[in-house]
């Protein structure tokens, strides 16, 4: 049977192979040339919905931390991913934001006091080439702004886990998604208005389910599953995790669409998922040596030496 932790890895992984559907979800079923809107659509009324439902509104300092985590996770992020995707192609795009995992495990350094070993770097790194292979292309054309909108929409989202694991809400789960889901979705309205302008005066039905499920199942339920991981799990292992979407959104390209996978890319894959699996190895084990330092610490804190100095101990009264 899987560990209680497995089964939290498994179920947190949901959340970016859901998110792997965007693409063909987006390209199949939304307007062309719509991706604020899509965004807007996708984050508002999922927040709005869990709200209503929890009936739970933020109290205190989570006022302004919810703002600023729904910001970083989601409002910021999302106008990032927008300027990365419409000035780089797609395989670049994914591959400059496969070093988000990298760059969580930095700041969890820094701001968790996280080791940073070398194992977990040589991982980040084979993730980034992984992903590479997996989708970029050889004629790829690489644009300043687009590419430097990447590593900005990487940076926000890995400092988003790592806040929101320093974070740790009072309030239910699915209330504090409800919060960032509906604080995203604020800042990305009038910036979707500005840019795209008012939405199209007539949708059709797969327009519809397409936004129906963007919101409902990409955000409401993945954005959940996401942050219930990064409660249970250290923020680099949750990262790591997202490289999932690009081997998501590959595979239904196959599956949907007819694409093919030269050799290249089934080499990308699998190091995708070999530096997926060393990842969470690597903070199963971090995690077991902390938990066994805790345990002897407190039998230390709960024994005494004997009068003659010798080894045996004696427990406190």
């Amino acid at each position: 049977m899987l560990s209680n932790r497995a089964r939290i890895v498994l179920v947190t992984a949901l959340a970016p192979a859901i998110w792997g559907t965007t693409y063909l979800v987006t390209t199949e079923l939304l307007p062309p040339d719509r991706p604020l809107l899509a965004a807007l659509v996708r984050a508002l009324p999922a927040g709005l919905l869990l709200v209503a439902v929890t009936r739970q509104l933020p109290r205190g300092v989570w006022w302004w931390r919810a703002f600023v985590l729904g910001a970083l996770n989601i409002g910021v992020f999302l106008a990032l991913l927008f300027v990365a995707a419409y000035r780089l192609p797609g395989g670049v795009a994914a591959t400059v934001g496969a070093v988000q995992p990298l760059l969580a495990a930095g700041l969890s350094a820094g701001l968790l006091g996280e080791r940073l070993s070398p194992r977990t770097v040589l991982a980040g790194l084979a993730g980034v080439g992984g992903v590479s292979l997996l989708v970029l292309r050889a004629d790829a054309r690489l644009d300043p702004v687009g590419v430097a909108a990447a590593l900005g929409g990487a940076l926000v989202m890995a400092l988003g886990v790592v806040l929101a694991k320093r974070w740790t809400s009072p309030a239910p789960l699915l209330a504090t998604t409800g919060w960032q889901l509906v604080a995203g979705g604020l800042l990305l309205l009038p910036v979707a208005l500005a840019v795209e302008g008012p939405p199209p005066a007539a949708l059709t039905g797969a327009n519809l389910a397409g936004y129906a499920y963007l919101s409902i199942i990409g955000a409401a339920v993945a954005y959940a599953l996401w942050f219930r991981g990064i409660r249970a799990l250290p923020p680099t292992a949750v990262s790591f995790l997202g490289l999932l979407s690009p081997v998501v959104a590959t595979l239904l390209g196959m599956a949907v669409l007819g694409q093919q996978l030269n050799p290249l890319q089934a080499v990308g894959g699998l190091v995708v998922l070999g530096a997926l699996v060393a990842a969470q190895t690597t903070n199963t084990r971090r995690q077991k040596e902390k938990s066994d330092h805790a345990h002897h610490r407190v039998r230390s804190s709960g024994e005494r030496r004997t009068p003659d100095g010798g080894g045996s101990p004696v427990p406190r009264p």
